[in-house]
């Protein structure tokens, strides 16, 4: 009912509005259309800015349509940006490990054979690895492999031009070696790795009665005690743990073996030529 009355008030206007247009003299039709317009105005300024104010919002969307695209290639650069830095910390790594490598080499007495890591064999840890030289190159079994960061362990296979390497961390691995400061010796063999996913190794026969201290130094005695050519002085690890054996005899200890922990991709084969020619 409401609404019939609306439409019968706007038909009612419009007859009106007509009336004005066509029946009235003009000088009344303009005052009359003065008037309309006058009514009018409010609405018709309004509808403007409400038209106005559309037009902006859109272009407003226009416009955040154009940031989410910027937006968009601003971060695929970013991207590259930080996979090219990630490219260069990566060979500045790589040649920082080179070079320390390079000058380990020439610092040592010891004829040295430069190797590459091409493969490791991983078994709860690196038990062994693979390097890239073999009996072509002067490479026989049981020789000591060492790194800038100490001794790495000793090779048992070897092919024409590849050969395997058993890490001091293998319970199959054993050195004669002896703790550092104290001049105690003893044999160190593998433990594999301990609770925490760390490789160990586990010095035996240590004299009962000699101090041994948790971080003393352990490094190879160049004795025939162990197994495979090792020169002397090479640092193995720190001990971590030290424990009594239980025939009161002999103590034992824990060892961190320092180059297992981060096994560089470039070793070195002791070579049974001895000593460098000056």
């Amino acid at each position: 009912m409401v609404l019939g009355n609306r439409k019968l008030i706007y038909a009612s206007i419009a007859a009106l509005l007509l009336i004005v247009a066509f029946v009235i003299p003009p000088s009344l039709s303009l005052k009359g259309k003065g008037a309309v317009r006058g009514i009018m105005a409010p609405a018709e300024r309004s509808t403007s800015g409400l038209g106005q104010r559309l037009s902006e919002a859109a272009s407003a969307i226009r416009g955040m349509g154009g940031a989410v695209e910027k937006n968009r290639e601003l971060s695929h650069e970013l991207v590259r940006v930080q996979a090219e830095l990630s490219q260069l910390r990566d060979a500045d790594a790589d040649n920082q490990r080179l070079r320390r490598a390079f000058k380990f080499q020439h610092q040592q007495s010891r004829t040295l054979i430069p190797c590459d890591v091409i493969s490791r064999s991983i078994g709860g840890w690196w038990n062994t690895v693979r390097v890239g030289k073999g009996k072509a190159d002067g490479i026989r079994e049981n020789h000591a492999v060492i790194s800038p960061d100490g001794l790495v362990g000793k090779t048992i296979e070897v092919a024409k031009h590849t050969s395997e390497v058993l890490l001091v961390c293998d319970p199959a691995c054993r050195i004669s070696a002896r703790i550092k400061d104290s001049d105690t010796y003893g044999l160190v063999r593998g433990g594999g790795i301990n609770l925490r996913g760390h490789p160990i190794a586990r010095m035996d026969f240590i004299d009962k009665d000699t101090e041994v201290l948790v971080g003393d130094e352990v490094v190879t005695s160049g004795l025939s005690g162990g197994e495979g050519l090792s020169p002397k002085g090479v640092h193995i690890g720190y001990i971590v743990k030290v424990h009594k054996d239980n025939s009161g005899l002999f103590q034992s200890a824990e060892i961190a073996p320092s180059a297992t922990v981060s096994l560089l991709d470039y070793l070195f084969v002791v070579s049974a030529d001895g000593e460098k020619v000056p």
